[in-house]
C-alpha cells in the first residue's frame, strides 16, 4: 500500500473518530438515553420484523443502560403505525421498526399518503433481510412452486392466497409471482401476517408467500408445508428445500427488509448513536446465530447507506408494481 492512499485513510478514520466523538459528548451532555425507548413496528406480534426486533433491542438495551419496549401497531398494512412514527417527538425516544412494504412498496402503490417516507422520517441503519418461503397446508399435495402454478392453469382464479394486508409485502411477493408466471390468483387479506400464516396452517387459503422467521416454528412443527424459498440459492436451514427458481418460476427472487427509522428531525448525534449501537448488536454472535436461525441475514449499515439502499428500492418497486398493475388503494 502507498504512503499517500495509507495517509488518506489515516485522516478519514481520524474525521470519522472526531465526529463519534463530538456525538458521544453531546448526548453525554444530554443524558440520553435516560428513559426507555418505544420502537413502533406497524406489524403484528410474530412477523418477521417483530421476531428479529425483539432480539436486537434485547442486545442494545443491554449495551446502552437503557430498556426498549416494542409496541405493535398493526393495521393497513403499517400505514396507521407507521403515522404514529412519523408524528412522534423527534427525540429518540420513538423509533420505527419497519420493513420495506412501509417503505418502499406502500408509497408506490398509495395514491393518498399520509406520509412521505424521504421527508417525515430518519434513516437510522437496515438490520436485517428477512427471507422469504412459499407455505401451504401441510396436507397439501403441492411439492414445489412449479405444481402451484399448474394448479392455478388448471383452476384460473380457484387457487387463493393470504397476506398481511392489500399493499403488505406477502400481497406483493405473490401478485409479483403470479404476473411472472402467468397465472391468477385469488388474494385473501388479513390483519396481519401472522393471521396470514395461520390461515395457511388451517386450510382457509391455499398459500402464501410468507417471511421464514414468520413461520419458522409451524414449519418445523409440521402445520405448514414449506415448498420453495426465494433466495438465488437454497437455504442452510432448509437444504431439502428448494428455490422457487429452480424448480417453477427461473430468475424469481424476494425479500423484504427490517430497517429503524426515527421521525424526522431527530438530532443526527442520536441517528448516528443509535445506527452504532445496532451495529454493536449484530456483531455480538448469539444476536447472529439467532436471526440467522429464524430466516434472516444480519445487515447493520450507516444511516446514509440505508437512506441510498431506501431511494434504490422505491425506483425498482415503482417500476416492478406499475408493471404488475398493482395498486393498494
Amino acid at each position: 500500500m502507498s504512503t499517500k492512499r495509507t495517509s488518506l485513510r489515516v485522516a478519514a478514520l481520524a474525521v470519522l473518530m472526531g465526529g463519534l466523538l463530538g456525538s458521544t459528548q453531546l448526548l453525554a451532555q444530554s443524558g440520553y438515553p435516560n428513559k426507555p425507548i418505544r420502537m413502533i413496528v406497524p406489524l403484528a406480534a410474530g412477523s418477521a420484523v417483530d421476531n428479529a426486533a425483539r432480539i436486537v433491542v434485547q442486545k442494545m438495551g443491554q449495551n446502552m443502560g437503557q430498556s426498549f419496549v416494542i409496541d405493535n401497531q398493526p393495521g393497513a398494512a403499517g400505514l396507521i403505525g407507521a403515522e404514529r412514527v412519523a408524528k412522534a417527538a423527534p427525540d429518540g425516544y420513538t423509533l420505527g421498526g419497519f420493513n420495506d412494504s412501509i417503505m418502499t412498496m406502500l408509497p408506490n402503490m398509495q395514491s393518498k399518503m399520509p406520509w412521505d417516507i424521504l421527508k417525515d422520517f430518519e434513516p437510522v441503519s437496515l438490520v436485517a433481510t428477512v427471507e422469504w418461503g412459499l407455505v401451504v397446508p401441510s396436507d397439501a399435495p403441492q411439492r414445489h412452486a412449479g405444481d402451484l402454478i399448474e394448479a392455478a392453469r388448471k383452476a384460473p382464479t380457484q387457487v387463493n392466497y393470504g397476506s398481511g394486508g392489500n399493499g403488505s409485502p406477502q400481497h406483493i411477493a405473490m401478485a409479483l409471482f403470479a404476473s411472472q408466471a402467468g397465472v391468477v390468483l385469488t388474494h385473501v387479506p388479513y390483519k396481519g401476517a401472522t393471521q396470514a400464516a395461520m390461515g395457511v396452517a388451517g386450510n382457509e387459503v391455499q398459500a402464501a408467500f410468507q417471511g421464514i422467521a414468520t413461520v419458522n416454528a409451524l414449519v418445523r412443527a409440521g402445520k405448514l408445508k414449506l415448498i420453495g424459498v426465494t433466495t438465488p440459492r437454497r437455504m442452510p436451514q432448509f437444504p431439502e428445500v428448494p428455490t422457487v427458481s429452480e424448480s417453477g418460476l427461473p430468475g424469481f427472487e424476494f425479500n423484504s427488509w427490517f430497517a429503524v427509522m426515527a421521525p424526522a428531525g431527530t438530532p443526527k448525534a442520536i441517528v448516528q448513536t443509535l445506527a452504532a449501537e445496532v451495529s454493536k448488536a449484530l456483531a455480538d454472535a448469539e444476536v447472529r446465530e439467532k436471526l440467522i436461525g429464524l430466516g434472516l441475514t444480519p445487515r447493520g449499515t450507516s444511516p446514509d447507506e440505508l437512506d441510498k439502499a431506501m431511494r434504490a428500492q422505491l425506483a425498482r418497486y415503482g417500476a416492478l408494481i406499475k408493471q404488475a398493475g398493482i395498486s393498494a388503494d
